[in-house]
């Protein structure tokens, strides 16, 4: 124990005398470790806490304070209650040793052992002797942070001394200017009004406290380390105020004087905090303020020059008005809602009935507002207006005024339904369904392609409303719709048909079923008449447009299981037809056939109906048509069906794919299973007009050259890849041997390249093991053999192969991809395949359409891309530096490829370690790789490194000659970064002015309206380079003073 004594002794006086503030963790630790108590450590301070120099005192409470601040957690009641009077009692010491006591008291405010009274008791002698806002920003914080934990764990304690806890705090919080500080002290008060402490007689001052501060106007430094925003302060002291119905009295006049600021940040921040207020307060808190309110909201919306304000002024309406509704009316009590309603309804509703319609929409935007907040609201505000719009609509001839009055209705529809309860309510419009048929119905019978296109939004929406559409006037609309549909030519105006026509065949099947699908049929299968030939062309490109639309029209109602089973029959038949030739359907016709049933496939209704729709229809169908067509090749007339033209059998494979994506289990494995028996065994006895020959053999080179036949792989491709990973393909190893032999020997492109993605694509899908890695191992012995063999005829088709399966490796980190990159990056040097190669890294990085994405169900980790690019930038690097210079543009056109598909923050991080390759990309001679390069430059131009300004010379020099490039996209893209450069500091790019303007003449000439447009934008700026009042010759960071409203 002497041993220990001495120790302790000899820790306080080298930390009290000796200033060596480590001797507090070591004086911590020995408290921790048992050698000592803390009592101990008080007895052995005696001499420094006792001393005359204030100083000594200092620091021998420090060393206590410090102590505590490590041990809280294992001192036992009876030395917290000790410690809690000597702190206490140092209150009333001199001043320099305040600190260290504050550090102490927050030091037990944690402790579990606090005895019961203590936390008054600190509190009373914190609030007598000491004035919080004469200590530090440090010391202030300590306050506040004593606060918050004993609010925290002794809340019943603190509630006991009454009105004089927040008086204290008052007190304590008065003149506090540091915004660090106020977030605390904010917390604290609304700690105070949320957990109920009792305000008495200090509601008032609580309130001035904390409202001083509103609204708040703080910029951090650009420098801050502590992260405060402005928003952080203002979300803080949002709570205070809106905190308590007690505060409405003040809070709402408050609000109202501050709307009159003519500073946008204090109006907009004043809606938003009268929003959040409303939410909490009681209608009776509103009443005498309700004439003041709606007089500073209205002069906001009619009079605003910013939309945030506009939206933040109606929201303040709308919940207002949410809050005046529920009151609860009583036989003796004023409705107050009905009282502010009626002060709207007077200030708007005549601007809907003036003649120029000149207000229409601020009053509307207004009468909108008050209305979503509540039924009640509606049902008031749809009863003064409704008949008033109806009246003007019926006695407007102007289209523009038609137009506008029925947006106005079709608000006020879409208003109504933000305030329904539930879908299945009776629609407040009701009384008013006739005559809103008859606006929307005689809007669409208009030529007047606006008003049609608002006609059919608003019909949307009266669908949308329980019991205002009959069956006989949905009968109306589908004859409107089709019409406008088969007869419109404005392009807006048939997007806004099909999108309507969508949306009501969702609400209403049959009829779409019965009449709109048989319609469109008809017309789609009906040959252009014969006319003169003057008019012949004409005449079919307008029957070619109405396909077009009836084709997306037909994808558009396809939503529900019952109307899918009659539309994808009639987009089969298209197929079916044109490739029988009995109808003249075009080749891009027939691809939107194909589009529409891939969307059907997308959006329909997930249920076994659907998916046995697709697994029994429609993917045997395109399995044969496709395959029909590939058997018949050119007939005896010349002609070529047009499902062997790659563009439709892309079509083709996207429709598979993604239906085979959506399937159940059980029918995804039935899918499989038919789709490798059809192309391994020839088995044909699953599809529809089964007249094909036996013993098919479509993965085999046949004895003639059929390419027709071979590239059919694509559509296996589709099948078998887009399936859940939790489906078995059969016969794996038999199939990938056979994709495997036709990508290395098969000549036609489309067919070696869908063999290969297919072959990745099974790969990417397969589970891990020995099995995956000597799959794997063969077939990069196979790939790099071709690859190693310059006169090999077919290395095209194993680069092909090498690059789709180190795609597919790369995206499930499987280890054996890094050797097929590595022998992509050694191709970079191979004379023939260099360029490939190089173009090989944009479809490693690239997402792909149709095989090995998310869609598919692939094995796709997060960040792959950041992960290749950190494991193999160096090789790049490297690689560039040793080849020869007729090689270097391969690695710069690899590099380009690489960075450009990184996000951005990747790439600006990345940058200056790659800035010398870039800089080299930009003088490569490609046009793709300059485009790609700049790119990857723009956006780290608005905030450029260190090592770019180091650059300047160099990147100015290439972008400059790059403002000449014969390709579009690359002098614009050039245009930009040069403008993107004139932002930096003037000092740095001053030099360069002279040089800047003189390149960005020519442009200003170029033939293209885009290219001058980028131009005008960069030599304005640079103009105003170091002028008065345009960049300043040196940069300043902007500094902010702390806050200060008291």
């Amino acid at each position: 124990m002497a041993a220990d004594s001495s120790l302790l002794l000899s820790l306080v006086e080298e930390y009290v005398s000796g200033l060596q503030d480590s001797k507090a963790k070591d004086t911590a630790t020995g408290v921790k470790d048992g050698e000592f108590t803390v009592l101990q450590l008080v007895e052995a301070l005696g001499l420094s806490l006792t001393s005359s120099q204030p100083h000594t005192r200092a620091r021998g409470v420090q060393l206590l304070s410090e102590v505590l601040h490590e041990c809280y957690g294992n001192l036992t009641e009876r030395e917290v209650e000790v410690l809690i009077a000597f702190y206490e009692n140092r209150l009333k010491d001199h001043y320099v040793i305040t600190p260290s006591v504050l550090q102490g008291l927050r030091a037990l405010t944690k402790c579990a052992a606090l005895p019961p009274g203590s936390a008054v008791s600190m509190l009373r002698s914190l609030f007598q002797d000491v004035h919080v806002q004469s200590l530090m920003l440090a010391e202030r914080s300590c306050v506040y942070s004593m606060l918050i934990n004993l609010m925290e764990t002794r809340e019943a304690e603190l509630k006991g001394l009454g009105a004089d806890f927040v008086f204290g705090f008052v007190q304590s919080m008065d003149g506090e200017r540091d915004p660090r500080n106020l977030l605390l002290a904010f917390q604290i008060a609304k700690s105070i009004i949320h957990r109920g402490y009792d305000l008495g007689k200090f509601t008032e001052e609580l309130f001035e406290v904390t409202s001083c501060y509103f609204p708040i106007d703080f910029t951090p430094p650009s420098n801050d380390p502590h992260g405060i925003t402005k928003e952080d302060l203002i979300e803080a002291l949002r709570a205070v105020l809106s905190g308590t119905p007690k505060f409405a009295e003040f809070v709402l006049p408050l609000i109202i004087e501050k709307l009159d600021s003519d500073v946008q940040s204090a109006k907009l921040d004043s809606l938003q905090t009268l929003t959040s207020c409303v939410s909490q307060y009681e209608h009776k808190d509103l009443a005498e303020f309700l004439e003041g309110l709606w007089t500073s909201l209205r002069r906001e919306v009619f009079q605003t020059s910013s939309e945030r304000i506009e939206c933040a002024g109606l929201a303040a309406l709308t919940a207002l008005t949410s809050c005046l509704s529920r009151s609860v009316l009583n036989s003796d009590s004023e409705d107050s809602l009905s009282t502010f309603l009626d002060l709207v309804l007077t200030d708007c509703k005549h601007h809907l009935c003036e003649p120029d319609l000149k207000l229409v929409w601020p009053s509307a935007k207004l009468l909108q507002a008050a209305c979503s907040a509540s039924s009640r609201a509606s049902h008031i505000i749809t009863a003064a207006v409704m008949p008033a719009l109806v009246e003007q609509y019926s006695s407007r001839t102007q289209c523009s005024h038609r137009r506008t009055l029925l947006e106005v209705v079709l608000r006020f529809i879409q208003s109504v339904t933000s305030s329904q309860s539930s879908e299945n309510e009776e629609s407040m419009f009701l009384a008013f369904r006739q005559s809103l048929c008859d606006m929307v119905f005689s809007a669409l019978s208009e030529t007047n392609s606006s008003l049609q296109i608002t006609a059919t939004t608003t019909l949307t929406s009266l669908a949308q409303q329980t019991g205002l559409l009959l069956d006989a006037d949905i009968e109306l609309a589908v004859d409107h719709l089709t019409r406008l549909l088969l007869t419109e030519e404005d392009e807006k105006v048939s997007v806004a048909v099909v999108s309507c026509a969508g949306a009501l065949a969702e609400l209403h099947p049959t009829i779409f079923i019965s009449k709109f699908i048989p319609r469109l049929k008809k017309e789609m299968f009906s040959e252009p008449m014969d006319q003169d030939n003057n008019r012949e062309a004409s005449e079919k490109h307008s029957h070619h447009a109405v396909r077009q639309q009836c084709l997306s029209a037909l994808a558009a109602v396809s939503i529900r299981p019952s109307v899918v089973q009659e539309s994808t029959p009639v987009l089969l038949e298209v197929l079916s037809s044109a490739h029988a030739g009995s109808v003249g359907f075009s080749v891009e016709e027939v691809v939107l056939a194909c589009r529409s049933l891939q969307k059907i496939a997308e959006q329909v209704q997930d249920t076994e109906e659907t998916g046995r729709c697709f697994h029994e229809l429609i993917i045997p169908r395109l399995l044969s048509l496709a395959l029909q067509a590939a058997l018949q090749g050119e007939g005896s007339s010349g002609r070529r069906s047009p499902l062997v033209e790659e563009v439709v059998l892309s079509a083709v494979v996207s429709v598979i794919g993604t239906s085979c994506s959506r399937l159940q289990p059980k029918l995804a494995e039935q899918t499989a299973a038919r789709a490798v028996s059809l192309f391994l065994d020839g088995d044909v006895s699953f599809l529809p007009d089964n007249s094909f020959p036996s013993h098919i053999q479509l993965l085999k080179q046949p004895q003639r050259e059929s390419w027709s036949q071979l590239q059919m792989v694509c559509l296996l491709m589709g099948c078998v890849c887009s399936l859940p990973r939790s489906v078995a393909v059969p016969q794996i190893e038999q199939l990938l041997s056979q994709l495997e032999e036709m990508s290395c020997t098969c000549t036609h492109p489309l067919s070696y390249t869908s063999a290969a993605k297919c072959f990745a694509g099974l790969v990417n899908k397969q589970s891990q093991g020995d099995s995956l890695d000597s799959l794997i191992q063969r077939t990069m012995k196979r790939v790099c053999g071709e690859l190693d063999s310059t006169s090999s005829p077919t290395r095209s088709q194993a680069f092909t192969l090498m690059i789709w399966v180190a795609k597919g490796l790369l995206l499930r980190y499987h280890p054996l991809s890094t050797a097929l990159t590595d022998k992509l990056f050694s191709l970079l040097d191979d004379a023939d395949l260099g360029s490939m190669a190089a173009e090989g890294f944009s479809l490693l990085m690239s997402d792909s359409a149709d095989v090995l994405n998310r869609g598919c169900h692939a094995d796709l980790r997060i960040m792959y891309r950041q992960r290749f690019f950190s494991e193999n930038s160096a090789k790049l690097v490297q690689g560039f530096n040793a080849a020869p210079q007729e090689k270097k543009s391969n690695y710069l056109k690899a590099l380009s490829n690489i960075v450009n598909k990184l996000p951005k923050q990747v790439q600006i991080t990345e940058l200056p370690a790659l800035l010398n390759l870039l800089l080299e990309a930009l003088s490569c001679p490609d046009q793709g790789v300059q485009l790609s390069t700049l790119s990857c430059l723009e956006p780290v131009l608005i905030d450029p490194p260190p090592a770019l300004i180091q650059q300047l010379e160099a990147l100015f020099s290439r972008l400059l000659a790059l403002v000449s490039s014969p390709t579009m996209s690359v002098k614009i893209t050039s245009l930009r970064c040069i403008h993107a450069l004139s932002r930096l500091p003037t000092h740095e790019i001053f030099p360069f002015r002279a040089r800047v303007l003189k390149a960005l003449a020519r442009p200003l000439d170029d033939k293209k309206r885009r290219v001058r447009s980028e131009a005008v934008l960069a030599r304005g700026e640079w103009y105003l380079v170091g002028s008065p009042g345009g960049s300043c010759l040196y940069s300043h960071e902007r500094t902010n003073e702390n806050l200060e409203q008291h």
